[in-house]
């Protein structure tokens, strides 16, 4: 996306990059509303309007708040949770309650009573202990719950290994030992207290290829055969999971959905039509690919510190508090002086945060202009995983999120202060 520049300043959703950093104050998360909903309308005209009998659930880790949900509910989409957390923002928000999945590879006992006693739409297993917490906590409320299995693929994507959910070796999924997965998909036909809908997969986050998507698919739909062969049942949901790549520095191949989309839902229709029977249900879950460009974060350049021969540091108020992937998975981005958005690039310099670690490095030799104490540092594609990885290192408080859209500009999260920090610190009275 070609930044918005006039009068030499950087425009976000209409919006002055400099005065949103004024009024707010920096670091700030700042959200296009109309660049996500620019990715739903999307994902509707290539997938939902296209295929009958297909879901989108927002994968809510990406960036969850009760303005984003309320703004996923309003676009019509289903959300994916991972944790009681989300699901209780969900809940709190007035989420639908049968549009609400549940992820996660160790679910709670605590959450999966939340998310049966909310009615929500389906739980998504990650293994058979889980199986049987469900059915208990099913039992004890009188209540059934909708289910898919989460299986591992065995698919390798090449993406970072820390955003690999696809291969055998996996935290994530139920593995494909025949005498594992049938015994399980036998448990869960003929559970009294679950109905077993199908299958899920998810080979990883930034992808850029279909290849893997389709061999995933592959696996997917024989264990449907092989279980229709069985068992005699036939599955009426398959979840494809998300993962699309994204660009953040400009240099990446992004491929739109229905690069994605179209060969494996034509796969799928293909084997359904060779096995005589009706295709289940395809639901895919992007998360990163629906905000992830739709987000900056704006930061005040601080000090600059020039090391003759060897780099420019040019420090900034945020850092690895409020992006942690530049330090987790090596992360790069693309930033620009919101302040001085149309002047020549005439230096490289190193952009560094103010924590206390070495390895807080947001953009490394970053083509920038002349820069000063004081200026608006934008850094692109934060829309993902910024906010929702945030901590409070160094007792760092998490920035503030602001909305933008047409000119307008509306706070949905407030900047948290170094009293709530604090507010749930306790000091026992020997040490008073």
């Amino acid at each position: 996306m070609r930044p918005d520049i006039r009068n030499g300043r950087l425009y976000l959703g209409g919006c002055d990059a400099v005065q949103l950093a004024g009024d707010y104050g920096t670091p700030l998360y700042v959200y296009s509303e109309e660049e996500i909903v620019g990715r739903f309308a999307s994902l509707r005209e290539v997938f939902l309007r296209r295929w009958e009998n297909t879901r989108a659930a927002y994968a809510c880790k990406a960036f969850c708040t009760p303005a984003m949900l309320k703004l996923v509910q309003r676009e019509g989409m289903c959300i994916d949770v991972v944790s009681g957390g989300e699901l209780y923002a969900a809940i709190q928000s007035g989420f639908p309650a049968g549009r609400i999945e549940f992820n996660g590879n160790n679910k709670l006992p605590a959450e999966i009573d939340l998310a049966v006693d909310y009615g929500i739409g389906r739980i998504i297993i990650d293994g058979l202990q889980e199986l049987a917490l469900i059915e208990d906590a099913c039992r004890r409320r009188g209540k059934r719950m909708q289910v898919l299995f989460r299986v591992s693929p065995g698919v390798k994507a090449d993406t970072h290994d820390y955003i690999i959910t696809g291969k055998k070796d996996s935290k994530f999924g139920i593995p494909l030992d025949e005498d594992f997965i049938y015994p399980c998909i036998k448990a869960a036909i003929d559970s009294e207290w679950v109905d077993f809908l199908g299958l899920h997969f998810h080979i990883g986050s930034q992808l850029f290829s279909v290849q893997p998507y389709l061999e995933a698919a592959d696996v997917l739909l024989e264990l449907l055969r092989e279980t229709r062969s069985r068992f005699g049942y036939t599955m009426s949901e398959l979840n494809i999971g998300g993962g699309f790549g994204i660009s953040y520095t400009g240099e990446e191949e992004v491929q739109p959905y229905d690069y994605f989309l179209t060969p494996v839902m034509e796969r799928i229709q293909a084997f359904c039509t060779d096995q005589g029977i009706s295709r289940p249900t395809v639901v895919v879950e992007p998360g990163r690919s629906i905000v992830g460009e739709a987000g900056t974060t704006l930061y005040t350049v601080g000090a600059i510190k020039d090391i003759p021969g060897v780099r420019k540091y040019i420090s900034v108020d945020g850092g690895m508090s409020d992006n942690i992937r530049p330090a987790l998975y090596h992360a790069a981005y693309a930033g620009l002086v919101a302040n001085r958005a149309d002047q020549p690039l005439v230096q490289r310099a190193t952009v560094c945060g103010k924590c206390c670690e070495s390895g807080d490095i947001l953009l490394r030799d970053a083509e920038l202009p002349v820069v000063e104490t004081g200026d608006i540092l934008a850094v692109f594609s934060t829309g993902a995983y910024g906010y929702s990885m945030a901590s409070n290192y160094n007792s760092n408080p998490i920035p503030a999120v602001v909305l933008v859209g047409n000119g307008e500009h509306h706070l949905i999260v407030k900047r948290q202060t170094y009293g709530q920090i604090l507010e749930n610190a306790v000091i026992p009275d020997h040490l008073r």
